[in-house]
């Protein structure tokens, strides 16, 4: 007998790692390796001592050997201590969502609907983004005073990505059921036809984050691509100002013209997460969006987006890893 498990990849604890100080995507090794590599372009970007940035990197990499620990350890002591202001927010409920996106939901779930139809219900954003109402304003309001009313908690909290260092890891937080009931009913008949190129009809995992954009901590978002196959990300609020996001190309194509796209509050911007991006910053106030990656196994089992390789793969004991799986024999019951 056999069951599936999630898994990492081997290059998590060494590619992409991000040098904050330089805005920087880095391979480390080795010190030696590290300094050979990097040290030219680290000067010419300003970073008078290469060396200097080693303490930050060799950090990040004992995070993430610890994270997927830690974060399951993190999610077990919230379970049982977080005092939820707002428990039913919980579990996803039709009332949250708005009705446009609801209609177009029902449109995408009906048989022979073809992605010319139903790009005429969304806002077609060029190189195949799209937006479209998801949650009612009301539902963000309510669902971020729950999450404020965590950050004021003295509950341990986790990064929500190797590039953000503000938010809220949504799966710590308790909000897995939630996350999956939005993503297997209401995104994935949507992305069954919009990007079946990009593993939108086989999505069986999922990392879901708040980002928080704030002047004096992170106000903006270096160009990156996401780990993921599809990336939608919602706006919770829209008392700030500035922070539009912007685009270019697919990771694996050369540069093209750059697109910004600015936030509404409850749209969904859904694109596929290896299309470069960031964000510009912000210039006044407090931003809240939630991000959800996608995953699909069959998709990144054959390519890890992080290393451009054939993934070797580690299973994780909890939670969802990177998305990538692997079959394990139940010693026990095999004959």
């Amino acid at each position: 007998m056999s069951r599936t498990k999630f898994c990492i990849c081997q290059c998590f604890f060494t590619k992409n790692l991000f040098v904050n100080q330089c805005k920087l995507h880095v391979t480390y090794l080795n010190k030696a390796q590290f300094l050979k590599e990097y040290s030219k372009t680290l000067l010419s970007q300003g970073c008078t001592d290469p060396e200097a940035v080693i303490p930050e990197i060799e950090s990040e990499v004992t995070r993430r050997k610890n994270f997927h620990k830690e974060s399951w350890d993190r999610r077990l002591q919230i379970a049982k201590e977080y005092k939820p202001l707002h428990p039913h927010l919980f579990t996803l409920q039709k009332s949250f969502l708005d009705p446009k996106f609801i209609k177009l939901v029902d449109l995408a779930k009906s048989p022979g609907t073809t992605i010319d139809e139903l790009t005429k219900a969304v806002k077609h954003h060029q190189q195949r983004m799209y937006s479209f109402p998801v949650f009612t304003p009301e539902f963000c309001r309510t669902f971020l005073s729950e999450l404020k009313n965590f950050e004021e908690s003295p509950l341990p909290k986790g990064r929500p990505n190797t590039m953000n260092r503000y938010g809220i890891h949504l799966g710590e937080l308790g909000f897995d059921k939630f996350i999956t009931t939005l993503r297997n009913d209401f995104i994935t008949p949507l992305t069954r036809i919009l990007y079946p190129d990009w593993g939108g009809d086989s999505l069986d995992s999922h990392k879901a984050f708040i980002v928080k954009y704030e002047v004096g901590k992170d106000v903006d978002l270096n160009y990156h691509f996401d780990n993921a196959e599809i990336t939608l990300n919602v706006p919770l609020n829209d008392d700030y100002f500035d922070g539009e996001i912007y685009f270019g190309s697919m990771r694996t194509e050369e540069s093209s013209k750059v697109t910004g796209i600015a936030h509404q509050i409850g749209v969904g911007l859904l694109h596929r997460a290896q299309q470069m991006h960031g964000a510009l910053p912000i210039s006044e106030g407090v931003r809240y969006n939630l991000i959800l990656w996608m995953r699909s196994s069959a998709i990144r089992n054959e390519l890890c987006p992080m290393c451009n390789e054939k993934p070797t793969l580690i299973p994780v004991e909890n939670g969802f890893g990177d998305g990538f799986v692997i079959n394990e024999v139940d010693i026990c019951c095999a004959s």
